[in-house]
């Protein structure tokens, strides 16, 4: 089933790298309420009085913010467009980043965190359903591939940011510039992107139409498994980055200013792999491309791990692995998320919410509960990492083993 917008081809007139920087830069916001303030976590929590526990809570009440809320912004955009998703999205995150940087006490930055959480997500959800209501499969993955190549920069500059903030205004500065951010974001979108969902093609908003979606793809076996194969192993990665300052500061000596090294390596890590990925599109079928991925993340988080046992973490060489690592997480993701999207093409927006919320929720729990407990350790981490890679290896396994049509065919135009 196709279900792309049939006037798909008036809608956008600019070159198609444009529309996936427009797209990209949605995506970015995420990372950059997440990455920019962490060079500051001392700076808060002493002006704040906070302690380390509540300084956690600010970043995992925006991560359940996000994942509660990631289940509607796509099935909102299903029925109303995905316009006016994106955009009020916008306005409320433009908003809750004001707030955050006039918050006097802890109490008021978990909350407006929470409210940036609630509202992050709609630019980075819809935004994929947009692609494939704009692209055929294969073109749809060259433009997620560009998407993620652009998408993997934020990560990278956002610490970069913040510490340049911190330092040279204050940690107030850093939401200043995330609201910045968003008003610029919102003019952008505003004059730029078109509705990408055709009338023909929009749900009925009420709520017996909604849950029948939900129940839909949330009892479609193949749906959880594919969801679970793209976001637990990226927990693998993600899980370093959370414990950046202790796996950095603590485990190989880096001062705060050179924890840029590890982001450029990661990223450049994900590039890479995103633009593999690009390049393959339509020459290798998406098992093969799913397989090839998590050959390069299980490879390499075995040498990881036994490297750990066996030498004390030094920063010649502990960053690597995780680099390689993205580059695997990267080759695969565009892949199994546009089969995410395609089980069910008439309701695009709320898969991709689903999809978005299994993977956030993930990161909730390990920002929340896993990285706090083993992020002391070298072996605790490269161990969990490798676990989690293997969640998502023995979910498309077991795809494979019972759907074996699933991505099956190299696809076309």
């Amino acid at each position: 089933m196709e279900c792309m917008n049939p006037d798909a081809h008036t809608l956008w007139k600019a070159p198609q790298w444009a529309f996936a920087i427009l797209l990209a830069l949605l995506g970015m916001l995420g990372p950059f309420s997440i990455d920019t303030y962490l060079p500051a976590f001392g700076g808060i929590a002493q002006s704040l009085g906070a302690s380390p526990v509540q300084m956690q809570q600010t970043l995992s009440a925006y991560l359940f913010g996000f994942a509660f809320m990631a289940l509607f912004h796509g099935a909102i955009s299903d029925s109303f467009g995905r316009r006016p998703v994106i955009l009020w999205g916008l306005a409320s995150f433009t908003v809750a980043s004001v707030g955050c940087a006039m918050a006097d006490n802890i109490g008021q930055l978990i909350f407006f965190r929470a409210m940036q959480g609630l509202s992050t997500g709609a630019g980075i959800v819809v935004s994929r359903a947009i692609i494939r209501d704009m692209f055929a499969p294969s073109q749809a993955q060259k433009v997620m591939s560009q998407v993620t190549i652009f998408f993997g920069v934020a990560p990278a500059i956002a610490p970069i940011v913040g510490g340049w903030m911190l330092v040279h205004v204050s940690w107030h500065g850093i939401f200043w510039f995330l609201a910045g951010v968003g008003v610029s974001l919102w003019l952008a979108i505003f004059r730029l992107l078109p509705e990408t969902l055709h009338t023909t093609q929009r749900q009925s908003f009420h709520v017996k139409n909604l849950l029948a979606g939900y129940w839909q793809l949330g009892s479609d076996p193949r749906f959880l498994l594919l969801a679970l194969a793209s976001g637990i192993p990226f927990n693998g990665m993600f899980l370093y980055v959370l414990s950046a300052p202790v796996f950095l500061g603590e485990h190989l000596g880096l001062l705060p200013q050179q924890f840029f090294w590890f982001f450029i390596l990661t990223i450049g890590g994900i590039m890479g792999g995103a633009m593999v990925s690009g390049r393959v599109a339509g020459t290798q079928t998406p098992q093969q491309q799913i397989r090839n991925g998590f050959v390069v993340m299980l490879v390499i988080g075995v040498v990881n791990l036994v490297a750990n046992l066996l030498f004390k973490a030094d920063v010649v060489w502990a960053m690597f692995p995780i680099c390689v690592f993205a580059f695997g997480w990267a080759m695969m993701v565009p892949v199994v998320t546009l089969l995410v999207l395609d089980l069910h093409p008439e309701r695009r927006g709320m898969a991709s919410s689903l999809q978005m919320f299994v993977g956030s929720t993930a990161n909730g729990v390990v920002a929340g509960v896993i990285s706090p407990l083993i992020m002391h350790s070298t072996v605790a981490l490269a161990s969990a990492s490798l676990l989690m890679m293997g969640v998502g290896l023995l979910s498309w396994v077991y795809i494979r083993r019972r759907w074996p049509e699933i991505g099956r065919s190299v696809v076309h135009h």
